[in-house]
């Protein structure tokens, strides 16, 4: 076991027998029986009119303590059954007792989706596979999935739990394809997302799709760093983490393509900061490891990361 500084945060990682980088999970992602434990409700099915044809599942975490009079942050993760799969590498839940019982980040309420699935009921038998409407609502650059979220999805779960309505008290987050569906989200809507978690994300050529005599080219996720140069700056909070051995084919080089993002985002702050622009800046934190296309990594330091996201919005300690 190796331990090591990244930006601030403390990662400890091992080799395993075959050579492969693994990070394991830290205390503040598992669960915790003398903390406080809010409640996991679900799953629910959703069918969405944005998406005529699909069903999704959701879950809904409610923070220990929830009162509608004092509507909790809110935190929307993507591809939802591994988020809160009690035995996988993300262990959402987890992280969210342990850290709002110890008052380490504000009460917040967890919204946990699936991407779609073409059926008229969501097949019991995907278990941690994914549905096969992915791509399209995760992978594209348009506007369609964060209207899904914030115009259909979100006022559904608001009728029975109130959360806040401040993009900076908002987070959207995924892992992978899940990643840039978070990015795009809070890239169309600032207004209803002011931070953004993205590990292992997919900035590449997953969703292209060329020209043909009839259809139009449909750009992939790979356009992205041009785009944020040549684009006004977002009020946005992101964190990036990618390892150098993550994926590289057709689509493209994800390390590459998450190191590109960085470097975009931090240009274009630079260039804000030359040209007197008195708009606002994005606000940058990345992690890189070595570890190849898995949620390992991201983990084990999304405690630490909902830290930093949530940083400022605790009362000071006395």
């Amino acid at each position: 076991m190796r331990t090591i500084m990244i930006g601030g945060l403390l990662c400890c990682a091992a080799t395993s027998a075959a050579g492969q980088t693994v990070y394991p999970l830290t205390a503040a992602s598992r669960a915790d029986p003398s903390v406080r434990h809010g409640t996991l409700k679900g799953p629910f099915e959703f069918h969405s009119r944005i998406f005529p044809g699909t069903v999704r599942r959701y879950w809904v975490y409610v923070p220990a303590g929830y009162s509608p009079a004092r509507p909790p942050n809110l935190l929307v993760f993507q591809d939802g059954q591994r988020a809160t799969n009690p035995d996988g590498s993300l262990r959402v839940q987890n992280a969210l007792d342990n850290l709002i019982s110890k008052k380490e980040i504000p009460p917040t309420l967890g919204l946990f989706v699936t991407p779609g699935n073409l059926s008229q009921r969501y097949p019991d038998n995907l278990g941690m596979s994914n549905p096969d409407h992915r791509v399209e609502e995760y992978d594209d650059l348009d506007d369609d999935y964060v209207r899904m979220l914030t115009d259909e999805l979100m006022p559904e779960v608001a009728k029975r739990w109130r959360f806040s309505s401040d993009p900076r008290r908002r987070v959207i987050g995924g892992t992978s394809s899940g990643a840039i569906a978070a990015f795009t989200a809070a890239w169309h809507r600032p207004q209803a997302f002011g931070n953004v978690i993205s590990f292992i994300g997919s900035y590449t050529s997953i969703g292209y799709r060329a020209a043909t005599a009839t259809t139009p080219l449909v750009p992939g996720g790979d356009l992205y760093p041009g785009m944020i140069r040549k684009s006004p700056i977002r009020p946005i909070r992101i964190f990036l983490q990618d390892g150098s051995a993550d994926l590289d084919n057709e689509h493209g080089n994800w390390f590459l393509a998450n190191q590109q993002m960085v470097k975009a985002l931090q240009w274009a702050n630079t260039n804000a900061d030359k040209q007197g622009d008195k708009g606002p800046r994005y606000d940058v934190r990345y992690v890189w490891g070595t570890g190849g296309h898995s949620d390992d990594h991201g983990g084990q330091i999304l405690p630490d990361v909902l830290r930093w996201i949530w940083r400022g919005q605790m009362p000071a300690k006395r």
